[in-house]
């Protein structure tokens, strides 16, 4: 045993005991990825939808798909939007092409008002398959999520 003037106890080397850390802590950071994927799986859907037009209502089932769709958008005062760019019917097949980089098995998605035109509904498929794109798809509401399905539960409880 050593001893020393501090009332018999060893002094430790205190380099020894004190030794740089060398493993990477990444629960801080796995803590702040899944709190960024929870907002951004919130937020996504509600980006997707930048022209508020009301959708007609239907009993059609919905499209499956994984991929990403171009959406074109028909308002009711008959404006056109690729995405939520406002751009006119002769603009349209051309900026299809180059966004999809002539690739015609891209699937689009038309939104029309409920009040817009037989007419104007033909023009803007018209271009669009003039365009050659053949995956081209209607978007509507679903029946019952409008006042339309609620008279109806009304009605049918009386």
């Amino acid at each position: 045993m050593a001893a020393t003037a501090y009332g018999g106890q060893v002094r430790r080397d205190r380099r020894r005991t004190h030794r740089p850390m060398s493993e990477i802590n990444v629960t801080p950071m796995v803590d702040v990825m899944l709190v960024l994927l929870i907002i951004f799986m919130v937020t996504a859907p509600l980006l997707t939808v930048g022209v508020q037009v009301d959708l007609p209502k239907t009993k059609a089932s919905v499209i499956p798909g994984q991929d990403e769709p171009l959406t074109i958008t028909v308002d009711g005062e008959g404006r056109i939007y690729l995405q939520e760019t406002e751009l006119d019917l002769e603009a349209l097949a051309p900026r299809l092409i180059a966004i999809t980089s002539n690739n015609p098995d891209v699937r689009i998605f038309l939104r029309f008002d409920k009040t817009i035109e037989y007419g104007r509904v033909m023009e803007v498929m018209g271009t669009v398959n003039g365009a050659g794109f053949t995956k081209v798809a209607l978007i509507t509401e679903p029946l019952g999520s409008g006042t339309a399905g609620k008279k109806r539960k009304k009605a049918a409880k009386k």
